[in-house]
């Protein structure tokens, strides 16, 4: 890496945008599977410290209400102090990020929210090696749980960890139950799957071919998911809990994210930064479900941490 540092962030790019045309490509299939025609609109935009990026946002569709893959890539002149809390190392130097972050809220509450990143930091310490690791990963938030749908996302995390370690994919589904936990409601986001930061354990083409197997891991677990759910039935009730549901993911969005904080702390473009909340949200005051409902069930079980290749 440290030889080759503009050809192998060059590789990360292209690896990136291609990717970002993939998932795009095919959620618009599902979209036109479910009688929309909703396409992603394209925004390139520059950012004046340096640096831009593309934003893909799909909205108002029959099958994806809102859907944001966002691909960036930034010059950062003086790192904020989100990057370097864990690094003083590398406080004041200048540094690069680039990555593909999406979140998709579909229409029928029966199809899960879904998010996933990965993403590449570039520091660069003056008269030093370039300080370098990946992050990302995969998560599922669905309203109203369906077994099969968490087995096929965690299988899937499971399969692709495989070839890297017998222990990644465990630690990294723990990190993830850790990370998407909203500590003011006492509940998981979601059923997890895989988050990772500061990536760096192996030499970089093989951390980059872990960051590949999980980006295009996202798409082959999410499509099943959706052939499944898209068309089913709902009614206005399910749809109102949808609505309070994702109350609970904006508040984690905007109070925890690390990546929203950064985002803002380095002067990030605010419709990139915020194009993961949902278009329409509700909260209710002490909404409560009756015992034995799916609504139920949803926070008294799913939304706990879980073994779910073997518990299901």
């Amino acid at each position: 890496m440290q030889n080759n540092i503009s050809a192998d962030i060059q590789r990360v790019r292209d690896f990136l945008l291609d990717l970002q045309s993939r998932i795009c490509d095919s959620l618009e299939q599902q979209e036109l599977a479910g009688g929309g025609t909703a396409k992603f609109e394209i925004d390139d935009w520059e950012r004046p410290e340096g640096g831009g990026g593309r934003s893909r946002v799909l909205q108002n569709g029959t099958v994806i209400e809102k859907g944001g893959v966002m691909f960036s890539h930034i010059q950062i002149s003086k790192l904020p102090p989100t990057a370097t809390a864990r690094h003083p190392e590398i406080a004041n130097c200048k540094a690069q990020a680039l990555g593909v972050s999406l979140v998709i809220h579909p229409k029928n509450p029966h199809v899960p929210t879904s998010h996933a990143n990965v993403r590449l930091f570039v520091a660069e310490p003056e008269g030093q090696d370039p300080v370098w690791w990946f992050g990302g990963g995969f998560d599922l938030t669905p309203y109203y749980a369906n077994d099969e749908d968490i087995l096929t996302w965690h299988q899937k995390a499971h399969d692709l960890c495989q070839p890297f370690g017998t222990d990644v994919y465990p630690e990294m589904k723990q990190w993830c139950d850790d990370y998407f936990y909203l500590k003011h409601r006492d509940e998981q986001r979601g059923v997890g799957g895989l988050f990772f930061d500061d990536l760096n354990r192996w030499d970089f083409d093989t951390c980059f071919k872990f960051i590949q197997s999980v980006g295009n891991g996202y798409l082959d677990a999410i499509i099943p998911i959706f052939e499944r759910n898209q068309n089913k039935a709902y009614s206005e009730a399910e749809r109102e809990f949808q609505l309070y549901r994702r109350g609970r993911y904006v508040e984690f969005n905007i109070i925890y994210d690390r990546g929203t904080i950064f985002g803002l702390q380095s002067g990030g473009r605010i419709e990139s930064i915020l194009v993961s909340l949902p278009n329409l949200v509700s909260w209710s005051y002490r909404a409560e479900w009756p015992e034995g409902s799916r609504e139920k069930r949803l926070t008294d079980y799913y939304l706990k941490p879980h073994d779910w290749l073997t518990e299901l």
